[in-house]
């Protein structure tokens, strides 16, 4: 049976941290380039350090070896995949629509997560959509702010 823990780390920080990338560099006036290129980054980099992050916590937990190297595969590979549907995204839209597009979808991801692990947490799915979609939220204003600053700033 699959179970949600295997990719909801590493799709929940896709998920946010390329909503928050795209607002915020969209902000500052950056290039479709730019916001490319970080979104990648991301996903690689950022990615791999999160990864490393995962396995170590989970062997610090004492999970069995193979159950943390799969955990640890799968989130890496969940959240590759939801940064290179930010990436195709940007890259195939005209930027003014791609960050709007983006939020959108990134939303709608973040929304059927959170419904999934609810439902497998037999809780109620609606509360959870909305305190999750509201957290996203917070998050993506704060960056969008933060890039309207630098924009300014640095200029």
């Amino acid at each position: 049976m699959f179970k949600t823990s295997k990719i909801s780390y590493g799709g929940t920080a896709a998920v946010v941290t390329s909503m928050a990338l795209i607002s915020g560099l969209g902000a500052a006036d950056a290039t479709k380039a730019v916001i490319v290129s970080s979104l990648l980054i991301a996903a690689f980099a950022d990615n791999l350090t999160d990864a490393l992050s995962f396995h170590i916590f989970q062997e610090s937990e004492q999970l069995d070896q193979k159950d943390a190297f799969t955990r640890t595969i799968t989130n890496f590979v969940a959240r590759l995949l939801l940064c290179i549907s930010f990436v195709l995204l940007i890259g195939l839209l005209p930027l003014v629509y791609a960050s709007k597009v983006a939020m959108v979808w990134g939303m709608i991801l973040l929304a059927m997560m959170t419904y999934l692990v609810a439902r497998e947490r037999k809780v109620k799915p609606i509360l959870e959509v909305v305190k999750h979609l509201l957290v996203a939220s917070v998050v993506v204003l704060a960056s969008n702010v933060i890039g309207h600053w630098t924009g300014s700033v640095f200029s």
